[in-house]
């Protein structure tokens, strides 16, 4: 039996990645009865680079995502789970889009903002699950900072 090499194995998961975003893609457009070039011109690419995605032959950036989450008028974070650029979180699903979205930060900064987001709400919930008190500011406790 012939086994698949790990590099081999990584692109064919990033391919069936990529068909299942567009396919996402593709039925969501359809069901808001928007045309392939309707979608282009809202999301700002071309008709061609839609088409690619739909089909699962191209892999769309983050920002991409965005600008069709727009056209479709749906949560960007649903295409950033689906597309694997984002695992399914808890918290403020419009707060991690607008920082994947934002083109001022790279990707790692997008990454570690998020990262200690998730942090302070994990924080937050062990401690109300224990009955502890919330963390409170110094500048909130009245301690001089």
């Amino acid at each position: 039996m012939i086994t698949e090499r790990p590099v081999e194995q990584a692109v064919e998961q990033a391919r069936r990645g990529g068909a299942a975003i567009g396919e996402f893609i593709r039925e969501q457009r359809e069901q808001a009865h928007v045309s392939l070039r309707q979608l282009a011109r809202l999301a700002g690419v071309s008709n061609p680079y839609l088409s690619q995605i739909e089909r699962g032959l191209r892999k769309p950036s983050a920002d991409i995502l965005q600008q069709i989450a727009k056209g479709l008028r749906i949560s960007a974070e649903q295409l950033y789970v689906r597309a694997g650029i984002l695992e399914s979180r808890q918290g403020d699903p419009e707060l991690v889009a607008a920082i994947l979205a934002d083109g001022g930060l790279a990707e790692r900064q997008k990454q570690v903002l998020i990262d200690i987001y998730e942090s302070f709400r994990r924080e937050n919930a062990q401690q109300s699950g224990a009955g502890a008190s919330p963390i409170v500011p110094p500048a909130a406790a009245g301690v001089p900072q």
